[in-house]
């Protein structure tokens, strides 16, 4: 509210200068033109791409750049939601340099990421242990672990007893002989963010859980690509300056249960691309797809995240022993509910992408109840279109300390085995 009521000041000195006659003192003309450039650039970025001649072009992107800008602008109600939405390069170039952006947004009520107690997979006692997880390593960061030591699971010195042992076998098992038709499916696997819709196209459980995705391990050359559009990401206890105790970290992790335990061939790429967050997914695309065109042998590519949750809440659940960040899946649909397809964000692999995240989400929900969320689905494409076994995840949040996320490397380690092969 006060940033906006000093835009509308800053407007009204704008307009009183440019409106002054002759006897307007200069120096006011002078600071009205630096304001004027400022607002334009941190505010109004539209400008810069229109060509002279396009205003009547001008409002609908416009009001895209103002929802990124303020948050609540589209919901306000003297705001007409326009009947059609722009598409075309114009509108491509400038959500390329918002979807960065976009993947924190969230345009749905964040309780309808995870599972209430009505899930087939979850117990009630399971709920209820995450609740109480939540709950003792909840408040300020980095005092949180010493809390665990009264449920018995803490060694002397801070670190947990016992090493992670892979599921061998499932806690739960869906009944895929029952009728599962398109809300059942959306129900107990997505979460579907306001600004998009799956189309029943996809939602086919033949196409979804019967296609094949295991990859060949004794192919020569890199498999899996793992990678960070948003590599600077780091958790509630990450040391400044130190990449291991960040989302880089966790790659290391990942890429090292991948390749020593489960006998996969990884490929770990920690370029930077963040440094202008908006930006990233347009400067990660050029070096990732060169990457792909070195080494053709890779067939799953992992773009692998962390969260952003709201005020203290934590992702975390008891896991053997551990305190355990939980992880969600996330897709790219490249469809608004809006206006449809969105043509310029073409992605031939969406239903490849999509049997890939539910694949995986069945893996977690049968072998590790409730340490996965809803599978969440956005408008845009988010760099997915790279290869049909692509997959965003966000592991854990901001919230997370780095223990929680390196123990969660684990389950996830081995529910990607299980779909890409002999992870069972």
């Amino acid at each position: 509210m006060l940033s906006a009521c000093g835009i509308c000041g800053v407007v009204s000195f704008l307009k009183n200068a440019e409106a002054g006659s002759d006897t307007t003192p200069r120096w006011q003309k002078h600071i009205a033109a630096f304001l004027n450039r400022q607002m334009e650039q941190e505010y109004f970025q539209i400008p810069r791409y229109l060509e002279a001649g396009k205003e009547d072009e001008m409002l609908p992107v416009m009001e895209q750049l103002m929802a990124r800008q303020f948050l609540f602008y589209e919901y306000a109600a003297f705001i007409k939601e326009p009947e059609i939405e722009q598409e075309d390069s114009l509108m491509a170039e400038l959500i390329g340099q918002q979807e960065g952006t976009d993947e924190d947004y969230k345009n749905i009520d964040e309780e309808h990421l995870d599972y209430g107690d009505d899930a087939l997979h979850i117990e009630k006692s399971v709920l209820e242990e995450m609740e109480r997880e939540n709950s003792l390593h909840g408040g300020e960061a980095g005092g949180n672990l010493n809390q665990e030591a009264e449920s018995g699971n803490q060694e002397e010195g801070g670190s947990f007893k016992g090493e992670f042992e892979a599921a061998s076998y499932p806690a739960y098992t869906y009944d895929w002989s029952e009728k599962w038709d398109y809300e059942a499916l959306l129900s107990n696997f997505y979460a579907v963010d306001n600004s998009t819709l799956l189309k029943e196209e996809y939602a086919n459980l033949n196409e979804l859980l019967y296609q094949d995705l295991t990859i060949d391990k004794e192919t020569d050359g890199p498999q899996i690509l793992i990678y960070h559009t948003h590599s600077r990401e780091s958790f509630a206890d990450s040391v400044p300056g130190d990449p291991s105790t960040t989302i880089v970290g966790a790659g290391d992790k990942l890429a090292d249960l991948l390749q020593n335990k489960y006998g996969f061939k990884v490929l770990h790429h920690t370029g930077e691309y963040d440094s202008v967050r908006d930006d990233a997914y347009n400067e990660s695309l050029p070096a990732i797809t060169q990457i792909l065109e070195e080494n053709p042998t890779i067939e799953v590519v992992i773009d692998l995240h962390r969260d952003a949750v709201s005020g203290d809440r934590k992702l975390v659940m008891d896991l053997q022993g551990r305190p355990t960040a939980r992880f969600m899946f996330f897709n790219g649909l490249s469809y608004s509910r809006k206006s449809g397809d969105i043509t310029y964000l073409e992605n031939p692999y969406i239903q490849d992408n999509l049997a890939f995240s539910f694949q995986a989400q069945v893996a977690a929900n049968e072998y590790y109840p409730g340490i996965a969320r809803k599978v969440y689905l956005k408008a845009y494409r988010f760099n997915m279109h790279l290869k049909p076994k692509s997959m965003l995840i966000e592991l854990g949040a901001q919230n997370n300390t780095v223990e929680e996320i390196m123990n969660a490397c684990d389950p996830l380690a081995h529910i990607l085995a299980i779909v890409l092969g002999d992870g069972m």
